[in-house]
């Protein structure tokens, strides 16, 4: 049995299109879990796909395009780009970060959920294209 439950109340619907509207530094989270080929693949269609969407925004700055390969989504270990991510946005140099979807990001929810409260608390988006 819960004993409490936090209640997270969104003081406003952010519209899809107010992300591509307003001036921000961005940055893109891009992994891949094995180093397989066809992974290899995908992994630098992920990093292409980003480094166009954020250089076509003339409201968007790139500031980096972090990406972790062969690396699984469910821990942190060894994951020194995620890591290196959000330490940047939570020192001040990222206001928005984009990712393909939540397991991109994190596979465990502990993480993603301490992750995303982190950044929110510092304004900090995050973005997920798929979800």
């Amino acid at each position: 049995m819960v004993s409490s439950m936090e209640v997270i109340k969104f003081k406003k619907k952010v519209n899809h299109n107010d992300i591509y509207a307003n001036k921000m530094r961005v940055a893109a989270y891009v992994r891949v879990s094995t180093k397989r080929d066809l992974q290899f693949n995908s992994f630098e269609s992920q990093i292409n796909y980003y480094t166009d969407l954020i250089n076509k925004n003339s409201n968007w700055v790139l500031h980096k395009i972090y990406s972790d390969f062969g690396k699984s989504g469910t821990s942190l270990d060894g994951r020194d780009s995620f890591i290196e991510m959000v330490n940047d946005a939570m020192n001040g140099k990222i206001d928005f970060i984009i990712t393909k979807s939540v397991s991109r990001f994190a596979r465990n929810t502990e993480i993603l959920l301490k992750v995303v409260r982190n950044l929110k608390q510092k304004n900090i988006g995050v973005y997920f294209e798929e979800e």
